[in-house]
């Protein structure tokens, strides 16, 4: 199915909500453009673009990055984007971010996914990477062929030291913490849709049906 018309959205999901997979499918789902701040950001670094130099020394230096370099980025790729239909992942993450975006670009959904932190934690912990692809293998729910083994290459798959449960635990405090107010200005621009479930397979029809009635 393809979208009739133009059609602006924002995703927003905790660490391990299974954001990725769910933006995967609306981009398939809907022919729109993909835009992750976080691809962004890492492509600008790895060019050594004006913006990936300036990233790259807060990053090194612990840093975030000030709002006002991420948001010109974001929204000169989307200037590029005019005449097609996209999706926003990893921005805005403050208010000033988001007053900037709302007042350059007409967002027509706000798609928040609401998973119980419990379930991320459990998730994250039977987490396995093979860090060179980056593909994730879920144990009990994406077992890789062969334990301990990426399915491609045959090499071993690891842990990130930041899915253990106490830092995921304080990863999903400061997300929450973050996002609130976010949710609640997205709210009263009244674009605001929030799905809650378990699982992708659980959530994802009900964000499927919504974005389908939302762009008739």
């Amino acid at each position: 199915m393809s979208a009739p018309r133009l059609f602006r959205a924002v995703i927003m999901g905790a660490p391990g909500s299974g954001k990725g997979t769910v933006s995967s499918r609306i981009v398939k789902t809907l022919n729109m453009e993909h835009i992750s701040s976080g691809d962004l950001l890492r492509a600008n670094i790895e060019q050594r673009t004006e913006l990936g130099v300036i990233a790259d020394k807060f990053i090194r230096e612990g840093k975030l990055l000030p709002d006002v370099y991420i948001t010109k980025c974001i929204l000169g790729e989307l200037q590029k984007l005019k005449g097609r239909s996209w999706l926003l992942d990893g921005f805005p993450r403050t208010l000033e971010q988001a007053g900037d975006l709302w007042r350059e670009e007409k967002i027509d959904a706000v798609i928040n996914l609401d998973v119980p932190f419990e379930v991320i934690v459990d998730r994250l912990r039977s987490r396995w990477v093979h860090l060179p692809s980056g593909r994730v293998y879920n144990i009990g729910f994406n077992d890789p062929k062969v334990p301990g083994k990426d399915d491609e290459t045959g090499e071993a798959l690891s842990q990130r030291p930041d899915d253990n449960p106490v830092a995921v635990r304080k990863r999903l405090e400061i997300y929450d913490a973050c996002t609130r107010p976010l949710n609640e200005y997205f709210k009263q621009k009244g674009v605001l849709a929030t799905f809650s479930g378990r699982t992708t397979d659980e959530i994802w029809p009900s964000v499927k049906q919504y974005l389908e009635e939302k762009i008739k």
